[in-house]
């Protein structure tokens, strides 16, 4: 339509239906899935193989919301038993840069975000601590 100009998406907006596309794309199976299928097509049983830990229950469900925002196709093919294949669509394709960025933060970042954790678990409530970087810095005892 002529004069009609594009929505302004606002992620930060609690009605904005951009966080729907967030949601899905913050979801570790989701980065995982995707990290699989960048490589090819891949059969429902490889994908439960090469994901340790997913539940067939899980990886369904997520299966199903890839394909339902557009970022999987699933083919069936006629055979018996059944033989359904997963594969990443063009969309669905431009995650996996992003996602490959967020697993590479995770694992490089890994044992700074334990030992935040283990210091932040290990301190006494209100003592005085503050981490940053992953390193404990005791704050000066008198309060503000």
């Amino acid at each position: 339509m002529a004069g009609r100009t594009a929505p302004q998406w606002n992620i930060y907006n609690d009605k904005c239906p951009t966080r729907m596309a967030l949601n899905r794309i913050a979801d570790k199976w989701t980065v995982m899935i995707v990290g699989r299928l960048a490589k090819g097509t891949l059969r429902f049983g490889e994908l439960r193989r090469e994901i340790l830990g997913v539940s067939q229950k899980m990886l369904t469900q997520t299966l199903r919301g890839l394909e339902r925002d557009g970022l999987v196709t699933r083919q069936v093919f006629a055979t018996i038993p059944p033989k359904v294949e997963y594969s990443l669509t063009p969309l669905g394709r431009t995650l996996i840069k992003v996602l490959e960025q967020i697993r590479g933060w995770a694992e490089g970042n890994i044992e700074a975000v334990l030992a935040a954790q283990k210091a932040f678990d290990s301190a006494e409530p209100d003592a005085g601590i503050h981490i940053a970087a992953g390193k404990v810095v005791r704050l000066s005892s008198r309060r503000r």
